[in-house]
């Protein structure tokens, strides 16, 4: 447990501590009262800087946001296509890291607008460079960005999650393939597409994404 007894308590520290706590609860199970036993707090103290769950969530979404700022290149690549989807990569590389990360990410609202808005300037001039209009270029980073959450939200609920790392969760066991296939017998595609769709998550994911940044670039510049 972690002892606060001589430290601040802030949201930088509540968040932190919440990220770390994740690892063990799930999103399912993490809660301010959680999160106060681990601080060694009362959990009312937690309500003077969140005030439910949801602000707590884009707390913890900022900082998350905060480290995968700190691995962005000093130089973003000078063609769009890879540009576009390293920075996919990326944001997968990091939501891997958390388990239930992907869900804890989506639907929130940064509390640190500078850091969201810098990074995000930089890659719409990537990709405003490479062509395309300003809303052509929102439009892409969307399109991509909503993509990679949605993979990776199902990527880890399927299992075995793949999260590693400081704050990564050990995963649950995966879907017994051979099994699902003769569950499937009748439906032989239906029975096949399983060993191709939750087998390689890695591989799936890159597919995906070159379909998607091809697309954008036949659609939307």
């Amino acid at each position: 447990m972690v002892k606060v007894a001589t430290t601040r308590l802030d949201r930088a520290l509540v968040a932190r501590t919440a990220l770390r706590l994740l690892h063990e609860t799930g999103l399912q199970g993490l809660t301010l009262r959680a999160i106060a036993k681990e601080l060694d707090v009362k959990a009312p103290a937690l309500y003077w800087h969140f005030k439910d769950k949801q602000a707590l969530l884009d707390e913890m979404a900022t900082e998350m946001l905060r480290r995968m700022n700190a691995d962005l290149p000093a130089e973003l690549p000078a063609d769009w296509r890879d540009g576009l989807a390293a920075a996919m990569r990326g944001l997968r590389e990091h939501l891997l890291r958390y388990r239930d990360g992907a869900k804890v990410y989506s639907g929130t609202r940064f509390t640190d607008h500078a850091a969201y808005a810098g990074p995000m300037e930089r890659h719409l001039g990537m990709l405003t460079a490479g062509g395309f209009t300003p809303a052509g270029a929102a439009r892409a980073w969307f399109t991509a960005y909503s993509y990679t959450i949605g993979y990776v939200i199902e990527e880890q609920s399927m299992g075995p999650d793949p999260a590693s790392g400081e704050e990564g969760a050990e995963g649950v066991e995966g879907y017994d393939l051979a099994a699902r296939a003769d569950r499937l017998a009748e439906h032989p595609l239906a029975a096949a597409a399983g060993f191709e769709l939750f087998s390689d998550h890695d591989a799936g994911f890159e597919a995906g994404l070159a379909a998607v940044v091809a697309g954008i670039g036949s659609l939307m510049k």
